[in-house]
């Protein structure tokens, strides 16, 4: 009777969660963590972007928005038709949230078509749709086009101007103050090379936004209008992604080049260039030096397999797998330098849903954390029932043993 009276006092405690050492093949709080290091190999480069034909520029990683490298990178200076990169934003976030639609009918204002520069000729009162002004705006760079669809998003290009500049606040644009829709230039109108990288990874993370901005040629109005694109390095650049062009007389040449190699993508900034071929040139130089000099690494392919012991459930063991893949940026060849710091549990206590986040990986380069990992179960393992409790500790006592 007392032997009886100790199993059912074991299953109690087992089917509570309770410390059993006799089921969980070990001692130790269940809070137990591990704490492991490991290591990748390499070594580092340093750029110099003092050759560059420009006033400033910057080179930033599109996902996540880091500056990676940067010439006078916080000056602020006008940015001519890079502004339209913002006002684009702003039109295909209001079509995703429903608020206007690809398809909608534009009427050109009088406003709209007094704008000078590059355009496509909208008379006052022609209709266009959204779809349309948009195209022009990426591939042409047309003021008129933009300052139509700053006043139908928003019912004037003031407003819409305000909603620019909030939206640069939101983005941590500190040095950016918007007067306009299309970037004529106007007292005021600043930004700086940093800031413009963050608008561009703002932007480049809408894919369907981009589509217009590697198309070499198209047309409006039925096709009796044609487009050509500004950006020049659709022609000669690998990769090529975008992004927009733009130049007057107070801004010089400017372009925001947006390029992909692999899984890095990056975006190149350049201000105040004497030229046209200057600014190409410079961006094309500044691209392949990241693309030669960073490389994306992703962290959770050097885990090992990892698994912890489960107190009370209908396993002993579950996995332990990485809850998502985030590549991280690191100089090219500096994998070396790359830690992952493993905090998991030695035992946990069922239940355990699948997907549960029960540890973390923190990956480090030179003592500073690059990102967190979350380690989280890779099966679910139910708590143990009474009766099953009891079955799988009589079998272990060796009770109701045939002599």
């Amino acid at each position: 009777m007392k032997r009886l009276c100790l199993i059912f006092c074991l299953v109690f405690l087992l089917t509570a969660g309770a410390p059993v050492s006799v089921l969980a093949g070990g001692t130790g709080p269940a809070a137990d963590a591990a704490s492991d290091v490991f290591d990748f190999d390499a070594a580092q480069t340093v750029a110099d972007l003092s050759q560059l034909s420009c006033a400033a520029a910057a080179l930033a990683d599109l996902d996540t928005g880091r500056l990676l490298l940067g010439l006078h990178e916080d000056e602020r200076r006008a940015p001519a038709s890079v502004t339209k990169i913002m006002t684009m934003l702003l039109v295909t976030e209001a079509v995703e949230s429903g608020a206007v639609g690809w398809d909608d009918v534009v009427t050109a204002s009088e406003h709209a078509c007094s704008m000078g520069g590059s355009q496509i000729f909208l008379e006052p009162g022609e209709q266009m749709t959204v779809r349309d002004l948009f195209k022009s705006v990426s591939i042409a760079s047309a003021n008129d086009a933009a300052v139509a669809l700053a006043e139908f998003v928003s019912g004037s290009e003031e407003l819409f101007v305000e909603a620019m500049n909030a939206r640069a606040g939101e983005l941590g644009m500190e040095d950016t103050s918007f007067r306009n829709a299309c970037g004529l230039d106007a007292e005021g109108h600043l930004t700086s090379a940093r800031d413009i990288a963050r608008m561009s990874a703002a932007l480049c993370a809408h894919p369907d936004a981009l589509t217009y901005a590697v198309t070499w040629m198209d047309s409006v109005r039925d096709g009796a209008f044609g487009l050509t694109n500004t950006n020049k390095l659709i022609k000669t650049y690998g990769g090529l992604t975008g992004l927009k062009t733009g130049s007057t007389d107070e801004a010089g040449f400017c372009i925001s080049a947006t390029a992909q190699r692999g899984d890095l993508r990056l975006c190149a900034v350049i201000l105040g260039a004497d030229t046209s071929k200057d600014r190409f040139e410079a961006a094309t130089a500044l691209l392949n030096l990241g693309f030669s000099s960073y490389e994306k690494l992703d962290p959770s392919a050097g885990l090992p397999p990892r698994t912890a012991a489960v107190r009370s459930g209908t396993a002993g063991l579950v996995s332990l797998l990485p809850g998502s893949r985030e590549s991280v940026l690191i100089r090219r060849g500096s994998a070396g330098t790359v830690e992952l710091r493993v905090e998991a549990p030695e035992i946990l206590t069922a239940p355990v849903a699948a997907g549960e986040a029960v540890g973390r990986v923190t990956v480090l380069q030179d003592g500073k954390t690059l990102c967190e990992i979350p380690l989280v179960a890779g099966e679910d393992v139910p708590r143990l029932g009474f009766w099953a409790a009891l079955v799988r500790l009589t079998g272990r006592l060796g009770l109701f043993q045939s002599a």
